[in-house]
């Protein structure tokens, strides 16, 4: 598994043996950065990823917390409770040099703690048919780790239901093979305008 672009493209990750992490295909992960790079998902309509403060939730081994880095973003927290997963994301920090900007927490996101700052970007790869997705969104965002109009983007099996809790909007999706992204919108102030309209 490699960083497909930016100043790290091509350098692996490491990932913890067994089945418990399920890394994302490359080639999906690249149609997915692609989409970002050029859906202008940003509410000022400057590129996402420049100086984004991620957060990845049921990280692994934090392939999509890198490649944003790789590709500008400015920070990265990234949330697991498996300890070999988490044991990845951190050697992945230290070989890709960095750990400076990277935190990595041992946290469930679905009961997660108070956030120590909150994110633009958030990734949420949870189990396949776990149903786990909205409620790790509501709480995070219950927690304040997500600004007021932060993109998420969760990804699900590609025919798995998946529907935002209170809060979210959804605005786009894309399939890549067996996964499929959904990119919601997390509003914060009901009573503000929508940010963005879906485009297909």
């Amino acid at each position: 598994m490699r960083i497909v672009a930016g100043k790290h493209r091509g350098r692996r990750l490491v990932a913890p043996a067994g089945k418990k992490v399920r890394p994302t295909l490359g080639r999906a992960r690249e149609g997915l950065f692609d989409s970002l790079a050029h859906k202008r998902f940003s509410a000022t309509g400057a590129p996402v990823l420049a100086g984004a403060r991620v957060l990845e939730a049921f990280s692994g081994t934090g392939a999509f917390a890198y490649e944003a880095l790789s590709r500008g973003a400015a920070s990265a927290v990234l949330m697991d409770i498996d300890p070999a997963a988490l044991d990845a994301a951190r050697r992945n920090a230290a070989n890709l040099s960095e750990s400076a900007r990277v935190t990595v927490l041992k946290a469930d996101a679905t009961k997660p703690g108070a956030a120590p700052s909150a994110a633009s970007l958030v990734f949420l790869d949870p189990p396949y048919g776990s149903g786990r997705a909205a409620p790790a969104l509501a709480a995070l965002a219950a927690k304040g780790w997500l600004e007021d109009g932060a993109l998420c983007v969760i990804e699900v099996a590609a025919k798995e239901a998946f529907s935002p809790p209170p809060g979210f909007t959804a605005i786009d999706e894309r399939r890549h093979g067996a996964a499929r992204f959904v990119f919601v919108r997390w509003r914060a102030k009901e009573d503000s305008p929508p940010r963005h309209k879906a485009t297909r």
